[in-house]
């Protein structure tokens, strides 16, 4: 058992988390008792409490509680990486360079572990280290049931940068969808407050996100601002349309509870677009019938950003996942048909 330590947050450790922290130095304590000792107090930075999830500042002081040893039983390694899920992986690399990588995330992969989530990019990165010491960082996530552009740093020093232009919205990131109905003005702005609503299950299970009016977001706790921009590129008898939207904000579930609020949600959102709702052409409900309406028809298109360390002007296309491409297909609708960015072409 170790004493009491206090180490100091390295200049390449900035804007990391606690836990991430901790656990790369002591390898050997668990994520749940690192938790416990947050609740309790025990870890401190700068002398305050803090959360497992408190992003660290280089010059920090963090205190360490007494430890057991090294020798002490360690966690459960986690499953070896299968083959096949190491080829999907490397599969997925839309772009690399010494600093960044991006891949297309699939569609029913989760961004990162969770309750009951074992098999995530974060855990599956590890092949993904190509020569260097460390696999890649997550600078920001998408949903487990979106495809699309998902950027990673390979840096310590990227990922900070990277996680700072995220915050600042120095990135600009827009996601293709498959909508009921046909929204109204065909290009418009979303301004719906966001709230977090309890599920119902018994660990709060099937939380989402209820939408504010502007006017009342500062009257309702927790509820924060949300703004989506959205275009129509094409639609089909008024039953369904290609929309691109781009998230001002970037709020848990924005876009799929923007859409469902503006009356047109997502095509096979069971969660925000109601699972047995079928859409006749009135813009609600989220099946079209068959295989079309099973899957999340949600993908981030493209991310623009400045590269953190060249200053070049980097532009991240990720082709459609297999269950879109085929509805794409099935609609007579072709990427090749809308520009890059609808919102910048003035006649389009």
């Amino acid at each position: 058992m170790s004493g009491v330590q206090t180490l100091e947050v390295g200049p390449d450790d900035g804007d990391q988390r606690l836990d991430r922290w901790f656990r790369r130095i002591f390898p050997h304590i668990p994520q749940g008792r690192i938790e416990k000792m947050c609740r309790k107090g025990e870890i401190r930075v700068d002398g305050g409490r803090v959360k497992s999830s408190t992003r660290l500042e280089p010059g920090q002081q963090v205190r360490i509680p007494p430890l057991p040893d090294g020798e002490a039983p360690a966690p459960a390694r986690a499953a070896r990486i299968s083959e096949a899920d190491a080829e999907m992986m490397r599969k997925a690399v839309i772009y690399r360079d010494d600093h960044i990588l991006a891949l297309n995330k699939p569609a029913g992969l989760p961004t990162q572990g969770g309750t009951g989530q074992t098999r995530h990019v974060d855990g599956l990165s590890e092949v993904l280290s190509f020569g260097y010491d460390e696999k890649p960082r997550l600078v920001h996530r998408l949903d487990k049931d979106t495809s699309g552009v998902l950027l990673m740093a390979r840096t310590r020093m990227g990922a900070k940068a990277l996680t700072d232009a995220f915050r600042a919205r120095e990135t600009r990131k827009i996601y293709w969808a498959a909508v009921a109905g046909t929204p109204l003005p065909k290009m418009g702005t979303i301004k719906y407050g966001l709230v977090k609503a309890p599920g119902h299950g018994r660990g709060g299970e099937n939380e989402k996100m209820r939408a504010v009016m502007p006017d009342e977001v500062r009257h309702v706790e927790g509820a924060k601002r949300a703004e989506t921009d959205y275009a129509v590129l094409s639609n089909l008898g008024g039953r369904v349309s290609w929309c691109a939207l781009v998230p001002i904000t970037g709020r848990t579930h924005q876009l799929r509870a923007h859409m469902a609020e503006l009356g047109h949600p997502i095509i096979g959102d069971g969660k925000y677009g109601g699972s047995g709702q079928e859409n006749l052409g009135d813009g609600w409900g989220a099946q079209l019938g068959g295989e079309i309406s099973r899957k999340l028809h949600l993908h981030a298109r493209s991310l623009t950003l400045t590269h953190p360390m060249t200053g070049a002007v980097v532009n991240l296309i990720a082709p459609l996942s297999d269950h879109m491409a085929k509805t794409w297909d099935t609609l007579g609708w072709h990427p090749s048909d809308v520009p890059a960015d609808p919102f910048e072409e003035a006649t389009f």
